[in-house]
C-alpha cells in the first residue's frame, strides 16, 4: 500500500512558504512523499448563470515554479510532486485531506484580510478535512510573562477529562516519538466553581475543595494516558493539571513548543455539522507554535 503524502497548500505567500518548510520536515520524518498543491481560484465573482472558463493546467504554473525554486536542492530523499487544481480554496483544501496523512497550511494566504490571525480557508480545512490539519503561525506570537520551559523539544496536547479524545492523544504520542520530544498534556479545570443564588448576578461558593478536584482530574488524566505510555515507553510525558480556562492554558503552554495538538468536536445527533469547538478555535488564533487539529476517530474505531 502506497504511503499517503504530506500535502502542503501553497499560494506563493510568505505564510505558505513557512507551511511548505514545515511540511517538508514532516514528510522527511514520516518517510512520506510531499505533495505541493496550488488551488487556482477563478470566476469567484462571476454573475449568476455565467460560466467562466478555467484555464488549462500547465507545467509552467508560476506559483508552483516558485515552490520548486524554494525547495531546490533541499528535499533529499523525499519524493515531491506538484499539482494545480481549480476551485474555491475553502472547499477544495478540506477535500485534499481525503488523500493525505497531513494537510499543512499557513495562517493566511494571499487572499486573507490583514486583520485576521487565521484565514477562512485555514478554518474551513481545520473543521472539515478528514486528516489532521497543521496550521503554521506567523512569527511574533510570543507571549509575555510565560515561564520558560525546560530545554529540549516539546509537544503539547490538550486533554478534556470529561470527554477525552483518544485520537488526539494517539497523534500527540506518535508525533513526540517522531521528534524525540517530551509530551506535555494539559488538563485544565474551571475554578472557582460557583452556583447561581437565584438573584440576577449573584453567585454563591460551593464549598468544594480545590485540592480534591485537582487530585481527581490528575487521576483521570493519568488513567487516560496509561495505554499510550505503554505503547510509547520512550516518550517522556508530563500531565499538567491547572485551574482556569483551557484555551488560555494551552496557548501559554504552546510557547516554545514544536507543536500543539488539539481535537475537534465529534458529530452528535442534535449537532450533526462539523465543529472545531471554542477551545480549538482560540488555540488556532493565538498559539505561538504550529497547531494540528486532529479529527475524531470514526465511531467504529473509537475506543
Amino acid at each position: 500500500m502506497d504511503t499517503l503524502p504530506v500535502i502542503a497548500a501553497f499560494d506563493g505567500s510568505d505564510d505558505s512558504v513557512r507551511a511548505l518548510d514545515w511540511a517538508l520536515d514532516a514528510a522527511r520524518r514520516r518517510a512520506a512523499p510531499l505533495r505541493v498543491v496550488y488551488v487556482r481560484q477563478y470566476g469567484a465573482w462571476a454573475p449568476a448563470g455565467i460560466t467562466v472558463p478555467m484555464p488549462p493546467q500547465t507545467a509552467g504554473e508560476p506559483v508552483l515554479d516558485q515552490a520548486r525554486d524554494h525547495l531546490d536542492g533541499r528535499t533529499g530523499p523525499v519524493p515531491v510532486e506538484y499539482a494545480a487544481v481549480d476551485g474555491s480554496p475553502g472547499a477544495t483544501l478540506p477535500e485534499l485531506g481525503a488523500e493525505a496523512q497531513l494537510l499543512v497550511l499557513g495562517s493566511r494566504g494571499r487572499g486573507g484580510f490583514a486583520s485576521l490571525l487565521l484565514g477562512s480557508n485555514g478554518m474551513s480545512a481545520a473543521r472539515d478535512a478528514e486528516c489532521p490539519v497543521v496550521v503554521v503561525p506567523r512569527p511574533g506570537r510570543e507571549l509575555d510573562g510565560v515561564p520558560e520551559a525546560a530545554p529540549g523539544p516539546r509537544v503539547v496536547a490538550g486533554l478534556n477529562v470529561d470527554s477525552p479524545d483518544d485520537a488526539v492523544l494517539s497523534f500527540a504520542f506518535a508525533e513526540a516519538a517522531l521528534r524525540g520530544a517530551r509530551l506535555q498534556v494539559v488538563a485544565a479545570y474551571p475554578w472557582p466553581v460557583q452556583l447561581w443564588a437565584g438573584q440576577p448576578g449573584e453567585l454563591l461558593p460551593t464549598g468544594i475543595d480545590q485540592d480534591a478536584v485537582e487530585h481527581e482530574i490528575r487521576v483521570l488524566a493519568e488513567g487516560f494516558l496509561a495505554p499510550h505510555r505503554a505503547r510509547h515507553p520512550d516518550v517522556g510525558t508530563d500531565a499538567y493539571v491547572a485551574p482556569g480556562d483551557a484555551a488560555g492554558q494551552l496557548v501559554a503552554a504552546a510557547q516554545g513548543a514544536v507543536l500543539t495538538v488539539v481535537g475537534r468536536h465529534r458529530r452528535r445527533l442534535l449537532a450533526p455539522a462539523r465543529m472545531i469547538g471554542s477551545v480549538t478555535h482560540a488555540v488556532l488564533l493565538h498559539a505561538p507554535s504550529p497547531v494540528v487539529v486532529v479529527p475524531p476517530a470514526p465511531p467504529e474505531d473509537a475506543s
